[in-house]
């Protein structure tokens, strides 16, 4: 009898252990998605290195003042962006000039914020952490501050084999736990892998979206990563013409990263300056509400004819983006667990 209890604990370990093994972030190509942007082979996914770059994405340390984690302006809950305000917050009460942008899918983009100024995902974090207005931190204090804490000599040790605290390693860290944020759940997903149906009123709203909508936001990804000029006005306490304060050029006047539109329920206000509170102010913008200039997008260029009940069922239909097993997803959260168990050992 004592034997048998024996076998069935190892076969329960068994399981358990490979339920832990499935359920550790890691990254995947969804069904029917296009090849990865990202260079793997420069930084491959390991999920000890995955595990310090969660982690770190929520430690405050890396802030001057250690009031402000990358997780502060882009929360889980949130799709990984804010929406208690519509600009960014940083240290010292500090108020930015743009709304932080959602994360996810990141492995398909060649270039990051919403003007275009980082062209790498390895050097993402770089921008903000350094930036005086959010987090005002350099990399020499950064790592010097990881060196100094009982915890991070250990999760750097355990994923790289060796003691070395770097700002190059700390980067890749936090750049792996971002590819891991995939979201390909929702109900869309399912109904494009036949595993659900959309109903009347979600399918009208695709068909509309597919003939106004998708020459900007493509599928899978709901975004075609172009900066374009949505003709939106110019707020004048931002003065904000987008990717032209990177390219200097006039032809890049008032572009913007086209955003993708997964998760729209979790991650407003929307726009680069959150100006727009509701998905039915969106859809009121793009009929009535675009301004004509000279860099205006060509796909904007003759109006958006729809009604209201046109208007709400495009948002029936960008409703079923939303991906709870994505914005729930507790390997994405707070690391509450290896915070405890790093406590414990």
């Amino acid at each position: 009898m004592k034997r048998k209890y024996t076998l069935i604990f190892l076969l329960l370990q068994v399981i358990v252990s490979a339920f832990i093994a499935i359920e550790k972030p890691s990254f995947y190509i969804p069904q029917n998605w296009p090849k990865p942007v990202y260079n793997f082979k420069r930084n491959p996914i390991n999920t000890d290195v995955v595990t310090l770059g969660r982690v770190l994405f929520y430690d405050p340390l890396l802030s001057k003042d250690n009031s402000i984690s990358c997780a502060s302006c882009h929360s889980n809950y949130n799709a990984f962006t804010h929406v208690d305000h519509k600009l960014s917050h940083g240290i010292g009460d500090s108020i930015g000039t743009r709304n932080s942008p959602a994360l996810m899918n990141l492995a398909w983009s060649s270039t990051f914020m919403w003007d275009g100024a980082i062209n790498h995902l390895d050097m993402q974090a770089l921008a903000p952490i350094t930036h005086p207005g959010e987090m005002g931190e350099s990399f020499t204090n950064v790592a010097e501050k990881l060196k100094k804490s009982k915890l991070y000599p250990t999760l750097f040790k355990t994923a790289f084999q060796d003691s070395i605290i770097s700002g190059e390693r700390t980067l890749k860290a936090l750049s792996q736990f971002m590819l891991t944020l995939i979201s390909a759940n929702s109900k869309y997903d399912s109904v494009m892998n036949k595993q659900a149906l959309f109903t009347e009123q979600e399918n009208n709203g695709y068909r509309l979206f597919k003939k106004s909508c998708a020459s900007c936001h493509q599928e899978p990804l709901f975004t075609s990563y172009a900066f374009k000029n949505n003709g939106l006005s110019v707020d004048p306490d931002l003065n904000d013409y987008g990717r032209m304060r990177i390219t200097k050029l006039s032809k890049d006047s008032l572009k913007f990263k086209v955003p993708t539109l997964r998760n729209l329920t979790y991650s407003f206000p929307y726009m680069h300056d959150g100006r727009f509170k509701k998905l039915s102010e969106v859809m009121n913008h793009y009929v009535s509400g675009v301004q004509k200039s000279k860099t205006l997008s060509s796909e904007l260029a003759e109006p958006i004819h729809l009604n209201d009940n046109e208007k709400v069922d495009i948002i029936a239909f960008l409703l079923t983006l939303s991906d709870k097993q994505f914005v729930f997803n507790p390997q994405f959260a707070f690391p509450k667990e290896i915070l405890l168990k790093a406590a414990n050992d």
